[in-house]
């Protein structure tokens, strides 16, 4: 399927039509656009759940032995979220295991919030763009209508009144056009999220085993007995 020079011309020429509220209507279809990209590059699997790390970490859940050290030392390479969870895990060693679970749950938290950010731009687009088209189409209607109201005597109403009720309609149909598909890539990334936290989540809940056994807290095999700090047992 090809577009002609003529076919663009007549494209412009509705975009112009559509009055001043289509160039705002643009602007929103850029953001959208510019945004779903970051995003999509942003949110990659490797963003939340990197496989190197997370193999270490599962053998720690898997019995291998637990150096705080050694774990911060792997956190501190890599810029991930589950990184940055398991780094807010290690600053609690020491303390109640409600504490390792409050700053699991708050860091969580703060790194959803920081993902979501970026987010925001589309979802306003989702409200916006169809507000400002329908904006358009009630200016255009009510230009429409006063236009044809006072037409001269034997002029063709009907079909005045048609043509600017068609022009009236296109910033609606532009708004809807930006509207449905910031909608479908909102929820496509929000979704992205979500699994990346489920994937975080899953890591981080194998290794608080590892974590209260290293201070004598296991559910099963410990001895009740406080870590020797001369092990490597202290707060990273």
């Amino acid at each position: 399927m090809s577009i002609n020079v003529g076919d663009l011309k007549s494209l412009w020429e509705l975009f112009l039509a559509g009055g001043p509220l289509m160039w705002p209507i643009t602007v929103m279809s850029f953001l959208v656009v510019a945004f779903g990209i970051e995003r999509l590059v942003a949110l990659r699997r490797s963003r939340f759940v990197p496989a190197a790390l997370a193999m270490k970490l599962r053998l720690i859940a898997d019995g291998s032995p637990f150096d705080p050290r050694q774990v911060a030392a792997w956190c501190d390479a890599d810029r991930s979220v589950l990184a940055t969870v398991v780094r807010a895990m290690l600053g609690r060693l020491g303390r109640p295991l409600p504490e390792v679970e409050h700053a699991v749950e708050t860091t969580s938290n703060r790194e959803a919030s920081r993902l979501y950010a970026n987010i925001r731009p589309i979802s306003l687009a989702v409200t916006i763009t169809p507000l400002l088209g329908l904006l358009g189409t009630v200016q255009g209607m009510i230009i429409a209508f006063y236009t044809t109201a006072n037409l001269q005597a034997g002029a063709n109403r009907a079909a005045e009144l048609a043509s600017g009720i068609y022009l009236a309609l296109i910033t609606t149909f532009a708004g809807l056009c930006v509207a449905i598909p910031a909608a479908i890539i909102a929820h496509y990334l929000e979704g992205r999220i979500l699994a990346g936290f489920r994937r975080v989540d899953d890591v981080v809940a194998g290794l608080i085993p590892a974590i209260e056994s290293f201070e004598g807290r296991g559910r099963s095999g410990g001895n009740g007995r406080p870590a020797d700090p001369s092990a490597g047992g202290g707060t990273v």
